[in-house]
């Protein structure tokens, strides 16, 4: 999906509907949980998440896609020079012109997009994680930093979280639970993923845990199932569940007309976590995912989160 362009070669580039249309066919196409969620949201934040999601994929392709063995850290360093470019107002790709109009529009910050392709870094040299507290820098980087992203598209709804006494204060940012949101998100991931990772020699699980629970690398790698990993599983789903709770607390502060796709988007991937449970934990020979009848059946649940948490 990703080639890096030369800033040097002159070329006609998308319009800016046709950049954010290429946006919504890829959000549709490779993430449909998530892109449910989208369609929710008015036309305006929903093209500037189109186009934030997109260019998170093209960075994570860099070391997960068919080209990643051709990724050098010059690579990346590339990529950030083209991240440079696009906060400046100068695309160079045709999905840039749609984050071009995006961070005209919302008031983005650079940072976390910087600490995303960090996170890719991490993947060129590591394969294993030893703690947890490894694993969440890794998580925080590669997908907390969505929930930073995103947070100045949903917005903060001043009036539902400040009296009107208090209008001298600042207004909160739930950037902590954004970034709760975004770690939960990825370690759904990761469990539901381990069974394709270890097929690249790559382990999330900290390896600490897996001691913990007497499982080994061979056994992971073998992709055997039993009491072991089960119960390894079940602490790792609880974890994420943690972190699923501690976003939910934000949601309440965000945009009347965020709250109902964050709720949907939430519930969805913590569906997820459910399936994996229903499949007695084996995410080595079948992959763990909400049928469309239940995605459709959360929707009316979560807009009444929406309006009554």
């Amino acid at each position: 999906m990703l080639q890096l362009s030369n800033p040097s070669r002159m070329r006609t580039l998308a319009s800016q509907s046709e950049a954010y249309e290429y946006c919504r066919q890829i959000t549709a196409k490779y993430s449909k949980t998530f892109y449910l969620g989208t369609l929710l949201m008015p036309e305006e934040k929903r093209r500037a998440i189109w186009a934030i999601y997109v260019w998170c994929r093209r960075t994570d392709e860099l070391v997960d896609g068919p080209q990643a063995r051709l990724t050098t850290p010059e690579t990346l360093d590339r990529w950030e020079q083209q991240l440079e470019s696009v906060f400046a107002g100068h695309p160079i790709d045709d999905p840039d012109v749609a984050l071009v109009d995006a961070l005209e529009r919302f008031p983005l910050d650079i940072q976390p997009f910087r600490d995303m392709i960090a996170g890719q870094r991490m993947d060129l040299y590591r394969s294993r994680y030893k703690t947890f507290e490894e694993l969440q820098l890794y998580c925080y980087r590669v997908a907390g930093t969505v929930g930073l992203m995103t947070s100045p598209v949903l917005g903060v709804d001043a009036s539902d979280v400040k009296a009107p006494w208090d209008y001298h204060q600042p207004t909160y940012n739930p950037a902590e639970e954004a970034i709760a949101l975004g770690i939960a998100n990825q370690l759904t991931n990761i469990l539901r993923d381990v069974g394709e990772d270890a097929q690249r020699g790559r382990i999330y699980l900290p390896l600490e845990e897996l001691a913990l629970f007497d499982y080994t690398e061979e056994d992971l790698f073998k992709g055997v199932v039993d009491e072991r990993w089960c119960a390894l599983m079940r602490f790792q789903i609880q974890r994420a569940r943690k972190f699923f709770n501690q976003a939910e607390k934000g949601i309440r502060s965000l945009s009347s007309d965020s709250r109902w796709p964050v709720w949907a988007a939430l519930m969805l991937y913590q569906g997820i976590l459910d399936v994996i449970e229903h499949n007695q934990y084996d995410v080595f020979s079948q992959r763990a995912y909400v049928p469309k009848p239940q995605k459709l059946l959360t929707l009316p649940i979560a807009w009444l989160r929406a309006q009554a948490l």
